[in-house]
């Protein structure tokens, strides 16, 4: 995506889709978790599943609204955390989605989202499911950001705590989704 088209499209930070291949612009604090979900093709749909439907926001404890029931390229959502009138709104839009295939292994599924204006970082940040060859089921997050403005910026250490526990509780929650799929 050109410079041109990352801000027709709302972005406001270089390098729009590097989550997909693990890339970090210079500049961008980086974010890689890896856990292990468990094993089998069974664990792996379920948790492909509540990703691409967004339950791995909600299980996170993030209020989730999106214009399209799962993840797909454009999508836009706005997940906030927080109560009431202290929540804080981060949208972001969707620059690419990997679908889980029918069978076969390895394979992988999820997607990343990018930042839009209004939301407390500047960056992107990726949610992957992948089954690899011995079945074996893993969670993976990319993310990069800076904070969107002076504020955040002033937060410091009290914002990198907050990314830290937000990833934390998408590690429990992927878990959780491996186990038992979701309510639908």
């Amino acid at each position: 995506m050109t410079d041109k088209e990352q801000a027709g499209a709302g972005f406001d930070y270089p390098g729009v889709g590097s989550t997909e291949h693990g890339r970090t612009p210079e500049g961008y604090s980086r974010v890689l978790e890896e856990a292990r979900l468990g094993s089998g093709l069974d664990v792996y749909r379920r948790a492909a599943d509540g990703i691409l439907g967004w339950e791995l926001q909600r299980r996170a404890g993030l209020r989730v609204h999106a214009d399209a029931p799962r993840a797909v390229p454009g999508a836009q959502v706005v997940s906030g955390f927080g109560v009431g009138p202290f929540r804080l709104p981060a949208p972001c839009r969707v620059v690419w989605v990997h679908e889980a295939s029918a069978d076969g292994v390895p394979q992988s599924a999820g997607f990343g989202y990018g930042t839009l204006p209004g939301h407390p970082a500047r960056g992107e940040e990726s949610f992957e499911v992948e089954i690899n060859g011995q079945g074996e089921v893993w969670l993976r997050i990319r993310a990069f950001s800076r904070p969107a403005n002076w504020f955040y910026a002033a937060g410091g250490m009290a914002t990198r705590a907050a990314q830290r526990y937000v990833t934390s509780r998408y590690i429990e929650g992927a878990r959780s989704l491996a186990a038992e799929g979701t309510s639908q």
